[in-house]
């Protein structure tokens, strides 16, 4: 609305001073057309120009800048050379279009490497840690980040590139209807997270050219950024980590704070289901736990008592081994 707002205002200024410039030669219909179609020409260009991004444009600029310097240079060393007037005048015209135009495209190439222009990245000490936080797919469908973040034991900004909100999008898009609703599913919990005023979360617009697949993009962002990835997908986790790139995996840290469970602690479990081997029955706890009880098939459906034999911690999370209490 603020922006169809500014279009009519600079729209309806443009037909007036058309109408004043027309007015000093008695053509002041002729003044406000070619003010209004003025004003829908640069209206035009602006709308041509929404996909361009602050961090391009500063890219540009700085490229623009340092070009203007490099012809100065080089048109001052020029300057010793005895030419006349005019071809001085020109080539210097020419190295400035030149450096200007090199320098322009270079930056905007290269943009994803100009760390002080990138959006989220603000000066500060050396000693401390960016507060940035990438979100990838299976953390955005997860839906508990947004609760760890309200409860301040996750601090900083979120940020979700723009690849992984296409991604989301082809997820809410396929024919597989699994993958429709985490897509979609994803896209609600994402629309929610930007409506809470407790969550500070952004899109980052920029893509990264050259690589297909989205998690070598987001580890490549993370480093540009020197921000942190917040993921579920322990595959991910495992390549960042070889690349040095700080990850923060939220079944690792619901598993780390997981009650500790001893050999010979007694528990109520709910037996819902047999297991795979004979007379074995498995039920969960509270947190999600598997527990496996040794005879305990027979008591589907019913709440044992049971006494812990082993706890084994796996890479998937932590399993118990229990047997029924006897007595």
């Amino acid at each position: 609305m603020t922006l169809l707002f500014i279009r009519i205002f600079f729209t309806v200024l443009s037909a007036v001073v058309g109408y004043l410039v027309g007015s000093f030669y008695n053509r002041e219909l002729l003044g406000v057309l070619g003010g209004l179609a003025c004003a829908a020409v640069w209206v035009w260009i602006e709308a041509m120009t929404k996909q361009v991004s602050v961090r391009g444009l500063s890219s540009v600029v700085f490229g623009l800048v340092f070009g203007v310097i490099m012809a100065k240079l080089v048109s001052d060393i020029l300057a010793l050379v005895p030419f006349t007037e005019t071809v001085h005048s020109a080539l210097r015209v020419i190295f400035t279009l030149i450096f200007s135009y090199l320098g322009a495209v270079i930056a905007l190439r290269g943009k994803d490497e100009f760390n002080l222009i990138i959006p989220y990245v603000r000066f500060k000490r050396t000693d401390l840690k960016d507060s940035v936080i990438l979100l990838d797919t299976s953390a955005i469908i997860d839906g508990r980040v947004a609760d760890i973040f309200r409860s301040r034991f996750l601090t900083g900004r979120l940020v979700v590139p723009r690849f992984v909100l296409h991604e989301l999008q082809r997820l809410a898009d396929s024919e597989d209807d699994l993958k429709r609703q985490r897509g979609r599913r994803g896209m609600e919990l994402l629309r929610a997270m930007q409506k809470d005023p407790a969550v500070d979360i952004h899109i980052h617009e920029d893509d990264l050219p050259g690589d297909k697949e989205v998690d070598l993009k987001l580890i490549k962002l993370a480093k540009i950024l020197d921000a942190r990835v917040c993921t579920t997908d322990f595959n991910l986790s495992r390549i960042a980590a070889i690349q040095g790139t700080e990850m923060l995996n939220i079944n690792d840290l619901l598993n780390s704070v997981k009650p500790v469970i001893f050999a010979g602690e007694q528990m109520d479990v709910l037996i819902i289901k047999e297991g795979k081997e004979e007379n074995q029955g498995v039920g969960y706890l509270e947190d999600g736990t598997m527990v496996v009880v040794t005879d305990g098939r027979r008591h589907t459906g019913h709440k044992v008592k049971v006494v812990v034999s082993s706890v084994l911690q796996t890479q998937a999370g932590r399993m118990v081994f229990a047997k029924m209490e006897h007595g």
